[in-house]
């Protein structure tokens, strides 16, 4: 009887279902807003309704078999093959600056797509995994060797910044600044709680700010825009910093894609206009912009919904690294939420003008595949922790069993 009850508790709590009802309802969500996007999508290439929604679905499906696999992985072997991704995920970046889509390329600038006939794939979003276990196995390593002790902060950062920098530089030279804006927010998530003293952090977070402040100021100025255009900005990022900062200015041209933006939301009132009830023309809508579809269809309160489920999600992603316990596993954590919270914020920010527009699409509900990709597979990382944790725990139970 005993053995019974174990087996059932077994099967049902390895498995974290708030996870993965919270990801389901974004997905369906995300298929709704797909749906209104492109049957509202006036671009000749944007393809049918029905193909759109079929390749969405099959993405959501490969992401799934991608968590399962995942979640089979305890956290020594996440170690030991954390190496092996990373060398990979580098490879990956060097081959797309060689062997990009053209056509993307003659589209947005950016060298950042490898291209199948089709279909289309982005090595940075599987980078983003690998990139996170990396420093998650850095990070222990670091504490292991240097337990207890602040004096070897620096060389902590200097070890987390030369497993970085090949990425940083490999995305310059992709003109793939938003992606690369990803992999700074996940540094300094894991910087926060990898036990670096805040004497350092505090100095480092308040330069960077500085810098960043500095850096929209100059914009504004003509000799400033000199300077930074020598800096290696180009024409495209002031475009972007304009239209943000003035998006009613060249609300035809370059400001244009966030002026709509702005008034779909704000068209959609309280309540919305309705399911597949839309009248403002968005560009990209199915992807960067699909927040803007969510608020015109169903207004603020639908807005409220989805940033509340995304609460919840990360919310119970925090609850797995308490009850888990593990150093690895905590700071695999931490990117992946830094990660998911970065493009929420950074996506809805942009959508509402309050930040500039960068590309960065919506967890688990813009239209993109090697994103979803990689959304789905650190979701599978996360639910590891408590797959593998309670595993041992049964054993330990069984033991105590047997024992008696």
């Amino acid at each position: 009887m005993a053995k019974d009850v174990s087996t059932r508790r077994r099967s049902e709590d390895r498995i974290d279902y708030g996870i993965i009802l919270s990801v389901m309802l974004l997905a369906l969500i995300g298929m709704a807003a797909i749906y209104m996007a492109v049957s509202h999508d006036t671009n000749p290439n944007a393809g049918s309704t029905t193909r759109a929604l079929f390749m969405q679905g099959l993405w959501y499906v490969i992401g799934g078999i991608g968590i399962f696999f995942v979640m089979q992985f305890d956290a020594e072997q996440l170690w030991r093959v954390t190496p092996i991704l990373y060398g990979l995920g580098i490879f990956l970046l060097v081959v797309v600056l060689v062997a990009y889509d053209r056509a993307v390329f003659v589209n947005t600038g950016a060298k950042s797509w490898l291209g199948f006939g089709s279909f289309t794939f982005q090595p940075s979003e599987v980078m983003k995994p690998a990139y996170i276990l990396m420093l998650g196995r850095v990070v222990t390593n670091h504490n292991v060797r240097y337990a207890h002790s602040t004096s070897n902060d620096w060389r902590l950062i200097g070890e987390m910044f030369l497993w970085t920098l090949p990425i940083i530089v490999l995305l310059e030279l992709q003109n793939d600044f938003g992606t690369m804006l990803v992999f700074l927010a996940i540094f300094a998530g894991v910087v926060l709680v990898s036990g670096i003293t805040w004497k350092i952090i505090v100095p480092i977070g308040a330069a960077a700010a500085a810098l960043g402040s500095a850096a929209i100021l100059l914009v504004t100025q003509t000799w400033g825009r000199d300077l930074l255009g020598k800096l290696g900005f180009a024409a495209y990022q002031f475009k972007r910093i304009d239209s943000w900062l003035n998006p009613s200015g060249a609300a035809t041209t370059d400001s244009y894609q966030l002026w709509q933006s702005m008034k779909a939301i704000g068209s959609g009132e309280m309540t919305g206009r309705g399911f597949n009830n839309l009248h403002v023309t968005v560009p990209v809508r199915e992807s960067d912009m699909a927040f803007s579809t969510i608020g015109e269809a169903f207004g603020f309160i639908g807005c409220a919904l989805v940033i509340l489920l995304y609460f919840l999600l990360i919310w119970q992603m925090l609850r797995v690294v308490f009850d888990t316990q593990n150093e690895f596993y905590a700071y695999i954590a931490t990117g992946v939420i830094m990660m998911i919270v970065f493009h929420i914020f950074e996506n809805i920010g942009m959508n509402v003008g309050l930040l500039p527009i960068t590309g960065i699409p919506l967890p688990f509900i813009s239209q993109g595949g090697s994103f979803l990709l990689a959304d789905m597979l650190s979701v599978g990382m996360l639910l590891s922790m408590r797959y593998h944790h309670q595993s041992y725990m049964f054993s330990q139970e069984g033991e105590e069993f047997n024992r008696q």
